[in-house]
């Protein structure tokens, strides 16, 4: 009850200076779990996980032109050699005949996890920026709240039918909360990586999400085994550890981030006449910087 009626930091100044930015965050993250999901009744198995990796570009153009992150040549070779691990696990799948989920349409099912996977990168930059500049419990708090409400309302609209035809027994009861206890550990975990690594360090990890339920499936269901698999496997992992060799730097322009600045430091007052270039400087993400002076524009 405190929390909720007093602080600078309540739930009711919070939703009262912020509410319509975590609403439309909200839906962009459940509409980009909803069309993944949705594009596994149209197209192949090989196509969700190759066009899934959408998301990455999405994430570095993103986090460039936003959050400012610049790269090393050698974050971009880590980056290829991840998304080559992948098309060494859609190889494999061709080749053992690996090919659920093939639908009635095909490029729909392409089409639904091309704006999944975007959506998913709009997500998780906006993550990204407000972990690191705002708060984690924030974050969790805000998406949670605005995702069960309009999740709630899509389902009830979209999907009572298929609700409906589901043969519940406690065996899917237990599948569904199985389900809930790893996306609620998925998203407790990942504002925490986020904010110690990046938005597409997480992604790039993610990679091996899909060899990790293919080893599962091997016992589960059976699966045919390829050595691709582990050629896949491991080369996603040379490519984390490339990438992960060496931090990216932040660009900072003062006169565009001086509001998120110390507001308690010394104003610097800059010259009105002439053409301002901006003054860029770069700090490493894997170091503490110091506090810099807020700066005023003339």
């Amino acid at each position: 009850f405190l929390f909720i009626t007093t602080g600078e930091e309540n739930l009711l100044a919070i939703l009262k200076r912020r509410w319509w930015k975590y609403m439309i965050l909200g839906i962009i993250d459940i509409e980009a779990n909803y069309l993944v999901v949705k594009a596994y009744q149209y197209t192949t198995l090989t196509s969700v996980q190759l066009l899934d990796c959408f998301v990455i570009p999405v994430v570095i153009l993103l986090s460039w032109f936003f959050l400012l992150v610049r790269y090393k040549a050698v974050h971009f070779i880590g980056i290829v050699v991840c998304i080559l691990g992948m098309g060494c696990m859609a190889g494999a799948d061709v080749l053992v005949g690996r090919q659920q989920g093939a639908g009635e349409n095909k490029l729909i099912g392409d089409l639904l996890v091309l704006g999944g996977a975007t959506l998913y990168g709009i997500s998780n930059v906006c993550e990204e920026y407000i972990v690191r500049n705002l708060s984690r419990v924030e974050f969790l708090g805000m998406i949670g709240l605005f995702g069960s409400f309009f999740s709630g309302i899509q389902l009830a609209i979209m999907e009572h039918k298929e609700l409906l035809k589901v043969p519940w027994d406690w065996q899917i009861g237990l599948l569904y909360v199985g389900f809930s206890a790893c996306m609620f550990g998925l998203y407790s975990f990942m504002p925490v990586v986020i904010k110690k690594t990046s938005a597409t360090a997480v992604n790039l990890s993610l990679l091996t999400a899909d060899l990790y339920s293919l080893f599962c499936g091997l016992f589960l269901f059976h699966y045919k085994f390829s050595g691709l698999y582990l050629l896949s496997f491991f080369t996603i992992l040379v490519g984390l550890v490339l990438y992960s060799s060496t931090s990216t730097y932040v660009a900072q322009d003062p006169r565009v981030y001086k509001q998120f600045r110390n507001p308690s430091g010394p104003v610097v007052d800059l010259p009105a006449t002439g053409q301002l270039e901006p003054s860029v400087t770069y700090t490493s993400l894997g170091q503490e910087t110091e506090e810099e002076p807020h700066v005023r524009v003339a």
